[in-house]
């Protein structure tokens, strides 16, 4: 009696592929609640080699609408506790959270003085772009030390409805610019639809991805997807890739175009069945921690009109593939020598090209 013959893996729908025995029985909110969970007895930084550091570039850190005027916030990026506001002149600031004086996290009860953060300890007062103490409301005078910079501060700017922050191990000043999406603010799009997920990895691991071709038909059942044309700038990448779509409308032209702008900013968008713009917001926490955040767009009269079925389709199963990718990133390990062989794609040129974004080149 001969062995029945596995179903060929022919699309990201129907392929019986091994991580999709973890994911096959999750939906709704047992879903979302998987993509946001600690993943328990994973192996130790050091013992994954993901003691790299974090590449330097502008990160998405919270969405514009979430920070109302004289706010303050408590974030943790980049192996940092940092504090964040929004002054009375509208501008976000963000700073280390730790008031020099008796070390309180001004994240935590910190108060919005003017422009400056009150530490909520004992109303000592920082600027935001000095790094200074400008105010100690019961002092006659301001310690010598803190009347010079003693914190960090970070540089901020607000794009695509998002707020971004500038990180840099060295606190070097920014070296190229937030891109704006120009679908994030037109009324004739929707809002952004957002899913979330922790990955317990690494940004890197996770950015080599996109050029490892050999992995969609183990992990996502699709055939190898071709690269299209691959564009290496100074601080930015990117690939226009055109692809035969299948609609129930027949078979149509389509492709899809992305692009990143140093390691945290990264944008697609795909044309032929729906017009959809997905910014990814992929932002360090820890070594071995990356918060991501995938924010879609599609014209009103498409995602609301008699096609809206298949536009939330494509938003489905893009969010599918990335939780494919998470079941193996949650455990990988960051290899520095990899052995490749003719298939993988063009990883070795990939990690040449990132490794500009280290303050100390890595390979």
């Amino acid at each position: 009696m001969t062995e029945p013959t596995p179903a060929a893996a022919t699309d990201a729908r129907t392929a019986p592929v091994a991580v999709w025995q973890i994911l096959e029985k999750l939906r709704g909110q047992d879903l979302k609640d998987w993509r946001k969970a600690e993943v328990k007895g994973r192996a130790s930084v050091a013992e994954r080699n993901l003691d790299i550091g974090f590449p330097f570039g502008w990160y998405a850190i919270d969405l514009s609408r979430d920070l109302a005027i004289g706010e303050v916030k408590p974030l943790r990026y980049f192996a940092k506790d940092l504090a964040m506001w929004r002054g009375e002149d509208g501008k976000v600031r963000i700073i280390d959270a730790y008031c020099k004086h008796l070390g309180a996290h001004m994240g935590y009860g910190g108060k919005v003085y003017g422009n400056l953060l009150e530490c909520p300890f004992h109303a000592w007062r920082y600027d935001g772009e000095e790094g200074v103490v400008k105010e100690i409301p019961y002092a006659k005078l301001i310690p010598p030390k803190v009347k010079r910079r003693c914190t960090e501060t970070y540089p901020v700017v607000e794009a695509n409805r998002w707020i971004w922050m500038w990180y840099h191990p060295d606190n070097i000043a920014p070296l190229f610019e937030v891109q704006h999406q120009p679908e994030a603010s037109d009324p004739d799009w929707t809002d952004y639809e957002i899913h979330e997920w922790n990955v317990w990895g690494n940004i890197q691991n996770m950015a080599e991805n996109g050029v490892d071709v050999a992995h969609f038909k183990f992990i996502h059942g699709t055939a190898n997807v071709p690269l299209g044309e691959l564009r290496w700038d100074e601080w930015g990448r990117g690939a226009d890739v055109k692809a035969k779509m299948g609609t129930p409308w027949g078979e149509v032209d389509g492709s899809i175009s992305y692009d990143t702008m140093g390691p945290g900013q990264s944008w697609t968008r795909f044309t032929g069945i729906s017009e959809t713009l997905l910014v990814a917001c992929i932002t360090p926490v820890e070594l071995d921690h990356v918060h991501a955040r995938f924010c879609f767009a599609q014209p009103r009269s498409q995602a609301e009109g008699e096609r809206a079925g298949v536009a939330k389709a494509i938003i489905r199963d893009i969010c599918k593939q990335f939780d494919q990718d998470k079941v193996v990133w949650d455990r990988q390990k960051y290899e520095p020598n990899p052995t490749i062989c003719d298939g993988d794609g063009p990883i070795p040129q990939f990690r040449k090209y990132y490794s500009r974004y280290y303050a100390t080149p890595s390979s």
